[in-house]
């Protein structure tokens, strides 16, 4: 039904059936008042005055047929922020394939005799994003395995798979410290399963009395970051005040503030400054730990193409990261694939090389690509440019390929609790009728607020929508998810009550702290 259909079918419906009542039992942080007609109920919802002085992209479309029930500026450019991983992701099942795997590989060219590698060992990382500590002590058991007690040379850390470039295009410099900007490097290291990797965690403490240091401890111990300590303990009940922030372009880590006596243990992510030094001293210190003495130091250069293989660890398969990766939003992991796809598909392990591949893609599924820009695979760049239309074809043309069921149940549900089925919507639309059927990407910056997926309405029908708010003063997510309620709320069987966004100081609190992609507490 066109734009102009859903007005006079609406306007049918009034005259025939009149405006529906307030409905009882409205869930929280949404309220029903009366409207028909799918058009005027989303016209509603985007006339808030939360939009006065930004712009907002809205399209709705049948799943199925691709027609469109609803466009809003569908054909206006708009800063996407994570919504950028719908293209990145689905390259990635593509171009790699379901069942690509990383792969971290111990290698060396001179001659082991009695126990004692004679020459250098080197560490070649291929991008692995999932590489975690245990897996760089799998490695070191493998070497100790082959008879290897000493090596006489250097440790060689050889993250060559991919360039050198490690920030993306535009990323702000004041993010370079925070997990959701961490350096991509072929050979780096998680130190959790979310698989943050090149970050750190700095684990703190109360001290014994008040006033005394706070306790700190790293995860994965390291000698690459340094940890420069003055946070204090304060008063049981007092606020916890820790702040942990590394100084730009080196590994020094400043901890200020102040842990309340009495706190349980604290966590704090931090990145690392070249995390392929990062992932080499990790694993040095597994070699040692498995008996195995290392006489030179830590280097950094390309493995010899006649090298052999001593040691080799394996990611799990793209297919499988794709949950962690959509479902938390991780932003290294992005960038990952789009450099491993450029390797693969280029011979270029590059983000040009590998946001042509992604780009290529998208065009092949008729997203007119001419029309928006694509500059990282993460959404962090503010240099991204994307339409809600193009959002819509990718969306639906993507439910043709072999591998979309996998990659949809990736896709953060709606209200659904549970951190690796939720995701970044775990606690939006909760008790409404998105809650466990909505399914989207969330995406967050500062004035950027976006969502697009798929939801079913009250009538089973399946839709695909892409909404995209930019340049805001007031944040705008309570409208996004007043649209996808009253998205899954819809039929076309009779008049529905409209939903209204939530307008409350509660609502802009929860949007504070722990509405945005980027809270890793969330």
């Amino acid at each position: 039904m066109s734009g102009r259909g859903l007005v006079a079918f609406a306007a049918a419906m009034a005259a025939t059936a009149g405006l529906v009542g307030q409905s009882a039992g409205a869930p929280a942080g949404v309220q029903q008042v009366q409207s028909t007609g799918l058009q005027q109920q989303l016209d509603t919802l985007l006339s808030d005055p939360r939009f006065q002085g930004s712009q907002v992209g809205l399209v709705v479309r049948d799943a199925t047929s691709g027609e469109t029930l609803y466009d809003r500026n569908g054909g206006t450019r708009f800063l996407p922020a994570s919504n950028t991983k719908l293209f990145s992701s689905t390259a990635a099942m593509h171009t790699l394939g379901t069942g690509f795997r990383f792969h971290t590989d111990v290698l060396a060219t001179a001659p082991v005799k009695g126990g004692k590698l004679r020459g250098d060992l080197y560490l070649k990382g291929f991008g692995d994003p999932t590489a975690l500590e245990a897996d760089y002590v799998a490695l070191a058991k493998q070497v100790a395995k082959a008879g290897i007690k000493r090596i006489d040379g250097n440790l060689i850390a050889d993250d060559t798979y991919f360039d050198q470039m490690r920030l993306g295009d535009t990323w702000a410099s004041d993010d370079e410290s925070f997990y959701y900007s961490a350096q991509i490097s072929a050979l780096t290291l998680a130190p959790d399963t979310d698989y943050d990797s090149g970050t750190a965690i700095v684990e703190s403490l109360p001290g014994a009395t008040v006033g005394a240091p706070a306790q700190l401890k790293m995860i994965p111990a390291n000698g690459i970051l340094k940890l420069i300590n003055t946070a204090t303990t304060g008063a049981a009940g007092s606020s916890n005040t820790l702040s942990v922030e590394r100084d730009h372009g080196t590994n020094l880590v400043r901890i200020t503030g102040s842990v309340p006596a009495g706190a349980t243990v604290g966590q704090d992510w931090v990145t690392v400054w070249e995390p392929t030094l990062y992932a080499a001293d990790v694993f040095r210190r597994a070699l040692i730990a498995q008996g195995v003495r290392i006489d030179g130091r830590i280097r950094t250069a390309a493995a010899p193409s006649a090298a052999r293989q001593l040691a080799r660890d394996e990611s799990m398969t793209v297919g499988e990261l794709m949950n962690p990766f959509m479902k938390l939003s991780n932003n290294m992991h992005a960038e990952t694939l789009v450099k491993a796809m450029g390797a693969v598909a280029k011979a270029s392990g590059s983000w040009s090389a590998g946001l042509a591949v992604t780009t290529e893609y998208a065009k092949s599924l008729g997203v007119a690509t001419n029309t928006i820009r694509l500059s990282d695979g993460s959404g962090l760049s503010r240099k991204v440019n994307v339409t809600a239309k193009s959002v819509s074809d990718l969306l639906i043309a993507t439910q043709k390929e072999p591998w979309f069921q996998q990659w949809y149940d990736a896709l953060p549900i709606a209200g659904n609790p549970d951190r690796f089925v939720g995701g970044t919507l775990r606690s939006r639309m909760r008790n409404t009728p998105a809650a466990n059927n909505l399914r989207a990407k969330t995406g967050s910056l500062t004035g950027v607020t976006a969502l697009s997926g798929y939801v079913s309405t009250k009538d089973g029908r399946k839709l695909v929508f892409s909404m995209i708010s930019n340049n805001y003063l007031t944040t705008t997510r309570p409208v996004e998810d007043a649209v996808g309620v009253t998205l899954a709320s819809w039929t076309d069987q009779a008049p529905v009550a409209a939903v209204r966004a939530d307008t409350s100081r509660t609502a802009q609190l929860a949007e504070e702290s722990c509405g945005n992609d980027w809270l890793k507490g969330c």
